[in-house]
């Protein structure tokens, strides 16, 4: 079986969905059944390469959204047949979807659908998604969050595969397995150099729902009760929320203790994480919440929204707190960072929580259900 695996909507690995990407074709690897062929912009040639030696197909050279739109609308179907794929998944999401399916499609849902539809981050309307995501052969959703919110809008619940997403154990780990010097006040991160201590929120900045806003306002809120030196390092990237988090973060009575980054990559922010003194992370509606996980497995104690998939996919073992509520966020900052019980007691159980989180196991769970669904198409035949 020859099967696509569509690299559009993955914002060039610098998004959730590319790391997803990256993470999951770093361990699949055809075999006597499946073929695995990734197709998209000449631009992502060389962003998801891999040492599975895995083809990779461009489909123009121009990284335009309008004219990808339009290769969905109107070209995508002819590409497949030309190409002899019997089977396509797009790891994108429903952001590119053909208007129609006539292909068995698998597509891997990252996101809280009705929220992006909400707040215009999908082309498609909401009947039109529905429609075509009924008419996939399956849905992978992330969290049991997202099949819930998918369920919701309409999507056949029977269409649903629940298959977590993975970390780097590689690249993740506690401080105290690495071989470096740890007492240093500076962290020295490539082009940066990051007094301690710190706490971390990594997110980009796209919209209000991530809450950049309310964090800047509880972290001045507990500078002023505490009169605390800690720092607040804002760590993702450029997104239409910059301008408003960047101009909160300057107006700050704190602002020379608040350090916005800009992108970070993985090796980066594993190095960032292990150094800091917590994570706070006061994003809503999340559906996956992978940086939670890092920074768990990297041995810091996360505090956290109390909603969407956070407490599934963190098992429990964070502080939560209502991300409309600035006082509610700030008391948070002073639990993550000054109860020595409490964080002793998360740091260890979260390392262990988290080592159920892997890609290898996340490839696993869909070489399984390719398998499931081409068992039911053989029983058809």
């Amino acid at each position: 079986m020859r099967v696509g695996i569509s690299t559009f909507g993955c914002e060039h690995g610098k998004s959730g969905l590319g790391t997803y990407l990256y993470s999951v074709i770093q361990h699949l690897t055809s075999n006597d059944k499946y073929n695995f062929v990734l197709f998209g912009n000449e631009t992502d040639r060389f962003t998801y390469f891999n040492d599975n030696h895995l083809e990779y197909i461009s489909v123009n050279s121009l990284d335009n959204i309008i004219l990808d739109r339009f290769f969905h609308k109107f070209s995508i179907n002819k590409f497949y047949k030309k190409n002899n794929f019997d089977m396509v998944i797009y790891a994108g999401g429903p952001r590119f979807l053909p208007d129609s399916i006539t292909l068995p499609s698998i597509v891997i849902v990252n996101e809280v659908v009705s929220a992006s539809i909400k707040n215009n981050r999908i082309f498609l309307g909401e009947k039109k998604i529905k429609k075509l995501l009924n008419s996939c052969v399956a849905v992978i959703a992330s969290s049991e969050y997202i099949k819930k919110d998918l369920v919701k809008i309409g999507v056949n619940s029977s269409l649903i595969k629940v298959i977590y997403s993975g970390i780097n154990q590689a690249i993740f780990f506690p401080a105290d397995l690495e071989h470096i010097e740890n007492d240093s006040q500076i962290v020295n991160i490539k082009p940066f150099a990051i007094k301690k201590k710190y706490i971390v929120y990594g997110s980009k900045m796209q919209n209000n729902q991530k809450k950049h806003l309310e964090l800047i306002k509880a972290f001045n809120s507990f500078k002023k009760r505490t009169g605390s030196s800690l720092r607040l390092v804002i760590a993702g990237a450029e997104g239409p929320y910059s301008d408003e988090v960047h101009k909160a973060a300057y107006i700050s009575e704190y602002s020379s203790d608040i350090f916005i980054t800009g992108y970070f990559s993985p090796e980066n922010f594993s190095k960032l994480y292990r150094n800091a003194e917590a994570c706070i992370f006061p994003a809503i509606n999340e559906g996956v919440a992978l940086p939670v996980l890092e920074a768990m497995a990297s041995g810091i104690p996360v505090a956290c929204s109390s909603s969407g998939a956070l407490p599934e996919i963190t098992g429990n073992l964070a502080c939560y707190f209502d991300s409309s509520k600035v006082e509610d966020i700030s008391a948070a900052i002073d639990k993550v960072v000054n109860d020595k019980d409490w964080r002793e007691k998360v740091i260890k159980s979260g390392i262990e929580w988290t080592k159920n989180f892997t890609w290898e196991k996340t490839v696993e769970n869909i070489f399984k259900l390719l398998d499931e669904l081409n068992t039911e198409e053989e029983s058809l035949n």
